[in-house]
């Protein structure tokens, strides 16, 4: 079970078992304030990220380190331990996500963006004739995972980004020069955001609400994820890794979501609402991790595959299944949802529902 006891949370012992145990010179319990449970959070939540954060720096660091200073592809000596550096990162990224995006948007931009957040419609950075390997067009770790998993991208994608017609081709570094951008600048640039997220991810600059809302959309985020895979657009498409993006999410929501606990559970209400988003997160892990989705990949859509209006034959796929249990999870208005759970309790906390 993925679900981490507040008793375990990083600083959460110290912070929260001091609070909840304080009482008057008569033995009476003194009730915690809104604002004094505001202040633990936010300290519960620079805590817990903190082992995050140094496992990002230390995966992108390894990563350039890893990283041949001459032309390679997914046969090079090195291309191992590339992959397993770059999962790392990935790791580390999507269970913290939730928490530092809403802080830091520019960085997630910067090391989570996917080639539709640079064209056209996004940053606007990235043409058909940008330098993938450098750090100017599109960056971050998807930016690397195009140019490590060239091997494994599927036709589907390949032809969906040539359509786009802003996109350059996929390829491996093939001259020296392109081998020294992709070390020293793309791999660098990542280096350099993990550093500072890790350096800047202090109690000032976290905002209760903004972490809260943070957190619902990751969960939105999640039925994205599998919503873009029928239409070739998922995150993690060049490496097929998107189902362990899903776990890996779902991982950090909870994770973050135990140190919201004391104060939820603390108001008229907040207990049976957190029974229900208990109830969520346990459903979406157990189905994550049981046939046929505990492999990394998501499973194939159907042929036919339409998410305006999928048929009960398309629903009854394994895609279909994974699909209409992320649906039902993330459903703003349907009572006992995660999501409509979640937005419950922001209201009992004081803190403005989540609004796409």
């Amino acid at each position: 079970m993925i679900r981490v006891s507040i008793l375990h949370a990083a600083g959460a012992v110290g912070v929260f078992g001091t609070m909840l145990g304080c009482s008057s010179s008569s033995g009476t319990p003194v009730p915690t304030t809104d604002a004094q449970f505001a202040t633990s959070v936010t300290q519960g939540m620079h805590d817990s990220m903190q082992g995050d954060l140094n496992d990002l720096v230390q995966a992108t660091t390894q990563l350039q380190q890893a990283a041949p200073d001459h032309p390679w592809d997914n046969t090079d000596p090195a291309w191992p331990a590339m992959q397993t550096a770059w999962i790392a990162a990935r790791h580390a990224y999507e269970q913290i996500e939730g928490a530092t995006a809403p802080v830091f948007p520019n960085v997630d931009l910067s090391i989570d963006g996917r080639v539709e957040d640079f064209g056209p419609d996004g940053s606007g950075a990235l043409t058909a004739t940008s330098d993938m390997f450098g750090d100017q067009g599109m960056t971050g770790l998807h930016a690397i995972e195009r140019i490590m998993y060239v091997a494994t991208t599927p036709a589907s994608v390949v032809a969906y980004e040539t359509g786009l017609g802003y996109v350059p081709p996929q390829s491996f570094p093939t001259t020296q020069a392109q081998a020294d951008e992709f070390k020293n600048q793309l791999c660098a640039k990542a280096v350099t955001d993990a550093t500072y997220l890790q350096a800047n991810w202090v109690p000032a600059q976290i905002d209760p609400k903004s972490a809260f809302d943070g957190l619902i959309s990751l969960m939105n985020e999640q039925k994205e994820k599998v919503t873009l895979a029928g239409l070739d657009q998922e995150e993690s498409r060049y490496s097929q890794r998107t189902m362990d993006d899903l776990r890996q999410n779902l991982t950090g929501t909870t994770k973050i979501y135990t140190i919201f606990q004391p104060w939820i559970t603390s108001k008229a209400g907040g207990a049976a609402d957190d029974t229900q988003v208990e109830a969520g997160f346990s459903t979406l892990n157990t189905l994550y991790n049981s046939a046929p989705y505990a492999g990394v990949a998501l499973p194939t859509p159907p042929a036919d595959w339409s998410d305006d209006n999928p048929s009960q034959a398309d629903l009854a796929t394994p895609f279909g299944a994974l699909y209409a249990a992320v649906q039902a999870a993330v459903a703003p208005m349907t009572s006992g949802s995660v999501v409509f759970e979640m937005n419950a309790e922001a209201v009992l906390c004081g803190i403005p529902p989540f609004m796409e």
